[in-house]
């Protein structure tokens, strides 16, 4: 992070994995959807939450899963109440490593960006 005058300037990136066809299989956004049905227990939950459509979120999961060749959710059937899902191993693996994978790389890029881009913006002492 680096300051001038009034603003902040910090460095944002943007990581996902791809397959070799270039298909996304997992990022960000299927991070916030996979974080959101462990959170709020369900998929329909889970779409209220997040603001998006259940066929959107749906979709999303199915083309991870499809992509991965494995479940990520395991769908429990209701009573009155309706069913649920909750995250297989292999979902709740991706959590953890990509939050990691996530958090390193802004690290290492906040770095990086100290060292080259952000020494030309820092105020020096007599500027101010």
């Amino acid at each position: 992070m680096v300051e001038n005058r009034n603003k902040t300037f910090h460095t944002r990136s943007k990581i996902w994995l791809e397959d070799s066809d270039g298909n996304v299989v997992f990022g960000l956004g299927r991070f916030r959807i996979l974080n959101a049905i462990k959170e709020q227990g369900s998929l329909h939950a889970a779409s209220k939450s997040l603001k998006m459509g259940y066929k959107a979120i749906w979709s999303r999961v199915k083309a991870t899963e499809e992509r991965l060749g494995a479940p990520l959710l395991i769908t429990q059937k209701g009573g009155a109440k309706g069913g649920g899902s909750r995250l297989t191993p292999l979902a709740e693996s991706l959590l953890k490593e990509f939050k990691t994978l996530h958090q390193t790389i802004e690290k290492i890029t906040d770095q990086k960006f100290d060292e080259t881009l952000g020494k030309h913006l820092k105020l020096n002492e007599s500027d101010k």
